[in-house]
Order: C-alpha cells, then sequence, then structure tokens
C-alpha cells in the first residue's frame, strides 16, 4: 500500500509587478491625454501683427518683414538681395528656394493685398517692374521671388511709401533675439 503523502499546496505568493506596472502606464497614458487636451484647447499664440497708426503716414523699411526667395534666379541672389535689403533697413526674415515650388520670369511680389503698402515698399525697390500677388495673408509679410529673368535693385530704393491719413496698418510683430545671460549655455 502506498502512503498518503500530503500534497503540496501552491504557493499563494501573487505576482504585483503585472498589476502595478499596468497602474502606471494607465496613470502616464491619462496624464498624456489630458496635457495634449488642454494644449490643444488654450492657444498662446501671439497675434501675427498689430495695427497701429503711423506716425507722418509713412511706412518705412524697419517696419517691413520680408522673405526672399529664389524662383529660378542664379544660385546666391537671393542671398545677395537679402544682404541688401537688410542694409536699406528691411527685417529679411527668411532667405531660401521658393517654398511653394513655382518659377517666376522675372520677379514677383506676394503679400495680404495686390496693393498693401508694404508690398509696394518692396516693389520700390526693385528696377524691375514685379508681379504683384495677394495672397490674404494675415502677418502682413511680404515675399520676394526672384525669377530667372531678375537683374538688379534700384540703385537708391524707395525710402517710404504714404498711406492715407488715419489709417491703420497692420504691422508685423518683429521678434528680437534676447540676449543670453552670462553664465548659461544657450544649447
Amino acid at each position: 500500500m502506498a502512503a498518503i503523502h500530503p500534497q503540496p499546496r501552491p504557493h499563494s505568493r501573487i505576482r504585483w509587478r503585472t498589476p502595478i506596472t499596468m497602474v502606471v502606464l494607465l496613470v502616464i497614458l491619462v496624464g498624456g491625454a489630458w496635457w495634449g487636451w488642454k494644449s490643444l484647447i488654450s492657444t498662446s499664440a501671439e497675434p501675427t501683427c498689430v495695427e497701429q497708426k503711423l506716425p507722418n503716414n509713412r511706412l518705412v523699411p524697419k517696419q517691413v518683414v520680408v522673405n526672399v526667395y529664389n524662383g529660378g534666379a542664379k544660385a546666391g541672389t537671393a542671398a545677395a538681395v537679402a544682404e541688401i535689403l537688410k542694409k536699406r533697413g528691411f527685417n529679411v526674415v527668411k532667405i531660401a528656394n521658393e517654398p511653394k515650388g513655382d518659377k517666376v520670369d522675372v520677379v514677383s511680389v506676394r503679400g495680404a493685398t495686390d496693393d498693401a503698402p508694404e508690398l509696394r515698399l518692396v516693389a520700390g525697390q526693385l528696377s524691375q517692374k514685379p508681379v504683384p500677388v495677394g495672397d490674404n495673408r494675415t502677418d502682413h509679410t511680404v515675399d520676394l521671388i526672384l525669377g530667372k529673368g531678375y537683374t538688379n535693385l534700384e540703385a537708391k530704393g524707395l525710402p517710404s511709401v504714404t498711406v492715407p491719413p488715419n489709417t491703420p496698418v497692420c504691422l508685423p510683430v518683429i521678434h528680437t533675439p534676447q540676449p543670453i545671460p552670462s553664465g548659461q549655455n544657450p544649447n
């Protein structure tokens, strides 16, 4: 006869690692969803332009933001033109190939409207008549696109443009780089 031996009981040890991991991941998921929703519904966007009345009803280059694009001109033309515009007081933000991939024959200027004062001021720097294109942009910047037939800027460009009296003009917000406090690494 076989001796009756008591059967060993299975370990009643509970595995806590898996439920704890699941709770931590659930908390991270809920926290990320909450942060994403709050970021989506609360905007911290700054205004793209500020309505102002101009002193003496004149728009001057330092009040205009320009992007200079190469739309078919020789390599380096956009950079050279941007440098001249900077010397004339314009705020040049971007220098690049035309982002839409458009090629222009001579020169084109894009802005809020076809006859916007900032567009007329940039066009007044050119020796060739540009094609004005209004694209209803809200930031009132001007894109200068240089094409294959572009030759040069006027020796002395238009110094300012007159706007009707008491007409508010939306001037782009110009961000100036802030100095880095001493002892702080900019990277």
